[in-house]
């Protein structure tokens, strides 16, 4: 799993005139990078649901409470239900490759995409396709969720609102993509073919990874030493994020990965982080010594 954050920083440090450069670079690579792989991408739609349910996942797609702007979440609902009908139904063959951009295509204001939020220079902007983050990382969570193969991930922030500290669930946010050059990919390395749900529906972004039959593990996601903590007057949630495979006939852990160490900075206003979370550096060297 890759990280793009370092690279999308440097990017937009720089003057625009040479960012606008370096973006058209990195997406004509990325175009011809896949003109001459050899991997075989996704493209059958089917309606007609395969029996098996793997995982399934669901979030309200309109966020509110201090600091979001409910024009950004309307049209994030908006780029929300374009982009999913695109990917509705996807089935995925084994050995085929599944790619968030070359399914999507590119968010365009022709194509009917609002401005949502988008993150730039760590900040929440409007952007042209802003929210479709949400969706890379609904179906993120899914393959999490399946003994798919991630081959592309990229993650920002999972610290954008506070609304996620209510009940929250590890990686229900942060995976990040960017036309085409920050994908979402995954490798179907199964013996059979597996097929893509999501859709919205009442307020809801919905979701199903379905198969022609069960596997025999199931996947859960576990978040260990859950904190925030101040440095240099900013805020950052801090946890380690674990897979665990579980064989399903008896119920053993037969795996533990380390798939995220989470270090987010704060996007909202930190008087609403949970007070009860805030560790003192000092605190946090003692929980390493225990």
């Amino acid at each position: 799993m890759s990280n793009g954050n370092r690279r999308r920083r440097n990017f937009c440090d720089i003057n625009p005139f040479f960012y606008a450069i370096s973006l058209h670079k990195e997406i004509t690579k990325r175009k011809l990078k896949d003109l001459f792989s050899k991997e075989k991408f996704s493209k059958t739609i089917k309606k007609e649901k395969l029996p098996n349910l793997i995982s399934s996942h669901s979030s309200n797609i309109i966020r509110k409470g201090k600091g979001i702007d409910p024009v950004l979440q309307e049209n994030k609902a908006i780029n929300l239900e374009l982009a999913s009908s695109k990917i509705n139904g996807m089935i995925i063959h084994p050995g085929e490759v599944f790619s968030f951009w070359k399914t999507v295509g590119k968010a365009t204001k022709r194509k009917g995409y609002k401005a949502g939020r988008v993150i730039l220079k760590n900040k929440l902007k409007p952007g042209i396709g802003g929210g479709l983050c949400n969706l890379g990382n609904t179906i993120n969570w899914l393959i999490l969720h399946s003994p798919l193969e991630i081959v592309e991930l990229h993650t920002h922030s999972d610290a954008l609102d506070p609304s996620a500290e209510l009940n929250r669930i590890p990686f229900s946010s942060g995976t990040s993509v960017s036309y085409n050059y920050i994908d979402y990919r995954f490798k179907n390395n199964s013996d059979q073919d597996v097929q893509l749900f999501i859709w919205c529906e009442d307020g809801q972004l919905k979701a199903e990874l379905r198969s022609e039959k069960e596997f025999p593990w199931k996947y859960e996601l576990v978040e260990e030493n859950h904190h925030f903590i101040k440095k240099n007057d900013k805020y950052y949630r801090s946890s380690k994020i674990y897979r665990n495979a579980i064989e399903k006939s008896t119920g053993n852990i037969l795996n533990k990965e380390l798939i995220w160490d989470n270090h987010s900075m704060v996007m909202y206003d930190y008087d609403l982080i949970p007070k009860n979370l805030i560790k003192k550096e000092k605190d946090k060297i003692q929980d390493h010594t225990k």
